[in-house]
């Protein structure tokens, strides 16, 4: 049996339909008397509804969380934050807004309150992300980790149906890169192919019936499964070209994981056999590069990078930008077979694990 380390750095995890109900208690929990509520500015709504929740704990909403987090947003918030006296942080939405609830405890050291209604996956981790001149950077820290996490099913039955899939197939990214991470371990591993399975059997469910909060709750907790496991074990190559797309490319965040899954997997499928299967026994396929693209068809999500408005132009640049400061892979980064990788994702053909 293979070595490894197991650290653990657990949130707090209230689960179960309704359970926003809880937040008066939690925010308390916390000894937050003047919590800032953060969002996008399309989940305003969203945000003032948890503002009449905690009633006068609110010290004020700031609504202008965007993708990968460019650098000047996070900057505008810490100054919210600060003039307001803020002394915690309500990120309410998804990966952009667990961003910039990450990006103000950075620097601050604020406790974050994170009510996810997507299935991304970020605020099981202490992984932060900030855009600044076109390059995405991310790194580790246990300060932007949130205290607690509200899993409520029911602020997911707004998630558009496509986002609801891509965002479903971005948190199974997590879980594949954690099964032939360098530092994996069988507890992670156990969560990754658990989480895989609950989204492989979740999704379908969700696009048979939007409204079926049975399926949402089930690709909420293989979202929280995943989540977890982005948050305990490091990630690979598949992420490192998302980092790369959408920070260089402006590139929609789930939408680009749904794409290039994939091809990562089949670009290291050869080096990774124990990990291929596990995917694949969790999706109930033969081969896992061509189940999550069949799952991923089956679904109506976007096949390729053209669709995500990708210039074709661009691939050898991103081919370029992802060779530096390259993430852990089992397969040796070639040049070639990762330009072949990017042609296969732009095209939205099946995934062919790029040419030696």
């Amino acid at each position: 049996m293979q070595a490894f380390t197991y650290t653990s750095a657990a949130a707090r995890v209230i689960f179960g339909h309704g359970s926003l109900q809880h937040l008066v208690r939690e925010t308390e929990l916390l000894g937050a008397q003047r919590a800032l509520v953060l969002c996008t500015p399309g989940q305003r709504a969203e945000a003032e509804r948890v503002a009449a929740l905690i009633g006068a704990r609110c010290a004020g909403i700031f609504d202008q969380a965007v993708m990968h987090v460019p650098i000047e947003t996070a900057r505008h918030a810490r100054e919210v934050a600060r003039a307001l006296g803020a002394d915690c942080a309500i990120a309410i939405g998804g990966g952009s807004t667990m961003g910039l609830g990450k990006a103000i405890a950075l620097e601050s050291e604020l406790p974050i309150l994170a009510i996810p209604t997507t299935y991304a996956g970020s605020e099981m981790t202490p992984i932060y992300g900030l855009t600044e001149a076109g390059r995405k950077k991310t790194g580790r820290d246990a300060r932007v980790l949130p205290r607690t996490v509200i899993y409520d099913p029911a602020l997911s039955l707004g998630l558009p149906l496509d986002l609801s899939v891509t965002s479903g197939i971005n948190a199974m990214a997590h879980a594949a890169e954690g099964l032939y991470a360098p530092d994996a371990n069988p507890i992670m591993s156990l969560l990754a192919e658990e989480g895989l399975r609950a989204l492989a059997e979740g999704l379908p469910q969700l696009v048979a019936r939007a409204d079926d909060i049975d399926a949402r709750s089930r690709c909420l907790y293989g979202a929280w499964l995943c989540g977890t496991v982005l948050g305990n074990v490091g990630m690979s190559l598949h992420h490192k070209l998302c980092h790369t797309l959408g920070g260089s490319y402006n590139l929609p965040h789930a939408q680009t994981h749904t794409v290039i899954l994939p091809h990562a997997l089949a670009y290291n499928a050869a080096a990774a056999p124990q990990a291929m299967q596990r995917i694949a026994r969790a999706l109930g396929v033969e081969d896992a590069a061509q189940g999550v693209y069949a799952l991923a068809r089956a679904l109506h999500a976007p096949l390729s990078l053209k669709e995500l408005g990708m210039p074709y132009e661009a691939l050898a640049q991103c081919t370029e930008i992802a060779l530096q400061n390259a993430y852990a892979n089992p397969r040796p980064l070639q040049r070639e077979a990762l330009h072949a990788l990017l042609e296969d994702a732009w095209h939205g053909r099946p995934p062919a694990g790029g040419r030696d």
